[in-house]
Order: C-alpha cells, then sequence, then structure tokens
C-alpha cells in the first residue's frame, strides 16, 4: 500500500511510461484525492465546519463538515477525515432518493419525473396537509435505521387521492428522510449557514422548496452542481500544486436560493410526527 497523505496533498507523480503515452510532463503531481461526497463536497466549496450541502441522486445524502470526529454508528451516521486537512465530516445517507420519485412516476403512469413534479407544484396546501405519507425505504434504509428490510410504505390512501397526491407523499417521504439523517448528526434547531443542493432531483423547484423548508435551512443550487464531484477532484490536485483554498475552494456560482417558508414548515412539522412514528409501528413486520 501507497504511503498515506492528506486529500489536497501530493501522493507522487505520474510514472514516466504513462506521461509519455499521455504526452504529458513528467513532472506532473497525483494528488491524494477524496471519496466521491468528500470531493464534491470541495466541488461546491463546503470546506469549513456548519458548511455542506444534500444531494437528491438515485440516494439521498446530508453532508456537514466539522472540526472534530463526531460518529454515531448507532444511527448509521458516517464520519470521516475530509479531503482537506484538518476537517471532519459527517454523513447521513438514504438508499432512496430521486430514484423513489422515478418509481412513484412509474407506479402512478406518468410521463416522468418532470411532468408529476410540475402535477406535485400545483398542489394547494389544503390538498398536501391530507396527503397520504410515504415510507421511502423501497431498498432498506442506512440512516438512521440500519434495516436492509425496512420497506415502502403508503399510509392514509383514500379514493379521492390521484398521482400528485402519491407524488407529493414520495417528495415529502424523501424530505422527512433526509430530515431524519440531519436530527441524526445533531442539527435540531434552525441554521443560517446556506447548504448546496446537488443531484437529479434538485431540479424540483417544489421538492427544493419542500426540503428548505423542511431542513430548516437556506440551500442554495449551484451552477454546474452535476459535475460537483469531478470538480472537487481537480480542485484537490490544484491544492496539492500550491494551490490555496482561499483561490481554490470557492463556491460554485448561485443559480437559485431556496429559503425556507414559514407556512410549508408548519405544515411539514404537524406531518413529520407522524411519520416518524410509522417506522416503529411498522418495523416488526417488515
Amino acid at each position: 500500500m501507497p504511503r498515506l497523505v492528506e486529500g489536497s496533498a501530493a501522493g507522487g507523480r505520474l510514472r514516466p511510461a504513462l506521461a509519455a503515452q499521455w504526452g504529458l510532463d513528467a513532472t506532473v503531481l497525483v494528488a491524494g484525492g477524496g471519496g466521491d461526497n468528500a470531493a464534491s463536497a470541495v466541488g461546491v466549496g463546503a470546506a469549513r465546519a456548519g458548511q455542506g450541502f444534500v444531494s437528491l441522486g438515485t440516494s439521498g445524502v446530508v453532508f456537514l463538515v466539522s472540526d472534530a470526529f463526531e460518529p454515531a454508528p448507532e444511527q448509521a451516521v458516517h464520519a470521516f477525515a475530509h479531503a482537506l486537512p484538518g476537517r471532519w465530516h459527517q454523513m447521513a445517507v438514504m438508499l432512496s432518493a430521486a430514484s423513489a420519485f422515478d418509481w412513484g412516476a412509474r407506479l402512478t403512469g406518468s410521463a416522468g419525473a418532470a411532468p408529476l413534479a410540475q402535477q406535485v407544484a400545483a398542489l394547494t396546501p389544503a390538498q398536501r396537509a391530507r396527503a397520504p405519507l410515504f415510507l421511502p425505504y423501497l431498498s432498506g434504509e442506512r440512516t438512521p435505521h440500519n434495516n436492509p428490510q425496512a420497506s415502502g410504505v403508503f399510509v392514509g390512501l383514500r379514493a379521492d387521492h390521484a398521482a400528485a397526491d402519491l407524488g407529493y407523499a414520495v417528495m415529502e417521504g424523501v424530505g422527512f428522510g433526509l430530515m431524519d439523517g440531519l436530527r441524526a448528526m445533531g442539527r435540531t434547531a434552525p441554521s443560517d449557514i446556506p447548504l448546496a443542493l446537488v443531484g437529479g432531483g434538485a431540479r424540483s423547484d417544489a421538492w427544493a422548496q419542500l426540503l428548505a423548508s423542511g431542513l430548516a435551512c437556506p440551500l442554495h443550487r449551484p451552477a454546474g452542481a452535476h459535475a460537483a464531484a469531478a470538480l472537487g477532484a481537480a480542485r484537490l490536485a490544484w491544492l496539492a500544486d500550491d494551490g490555496t483554498e482561499e483561490q481554490v475552494c470557492r463556491p460554485l456560482p448561485l443559480a437559485q436560493a431556496f429559503e425556507p417558508e414559514a407556512a410549508l414548515g408548519q405544515l411539514l412539522a404537524e406531518r413529520y410526527p407522524r411519520f416518524r412514528a410509522l417506522y416503529p409501528a411498522l418495523q416488526p413486520w417488515f
């Protein structure tokens, strides 16, 4: 095994044979690098304690930079050294996020996730208040339950519910799962520190607004966030080649910001305890 180096430090140089094959200078440095989520954090500029991102990809992630090692294995919270020196990060992971909404679109016969998201955005607050609840554990769950047998569940279906109601329930259920993850990492109060919002599901304004209101913090959807991990890897290489964090680890340009909405936050606060009560009640049957 090679020696361990910081993610932003040089681990060696490109082998001469490869440099010749690729037409590169043999002095090219190879940085320590980082895992996909740590690199994404560097890519969006999450370098200081309290900064981080929410990812709505196939799975869902809440990533927070910290100054100390803060594991919570009893709730399946990841804790690792950050790809930047002297810092750590916590990470809550749920196994179905945007993939759950894609499943919901197929289930309801929608033409795709985007048309269903548009229907969800048109729902009134009263319609959202009487929508079913959804446990988003379609592939088991990691944070906070760490249970591969956990399953997806709709609760409260009525004859007049339509595709938009089910779509909203899935969006909300994923949002509640991310709220569970944030609580598992110890954050229970609102925060003014924005989190970046990345991943395919982040394209939905309705979902982004729901998350900002439920997580009780601003969410910033950066431009170019789809390439955050690759950009973070390149930034770590730049740091290894004498770049400074002030130069390199800048936030990406802001495409759109979402602030918590009081009315939506109140609706979610009323429904969230019911969501949390479902898993312990149903867990013996999974």
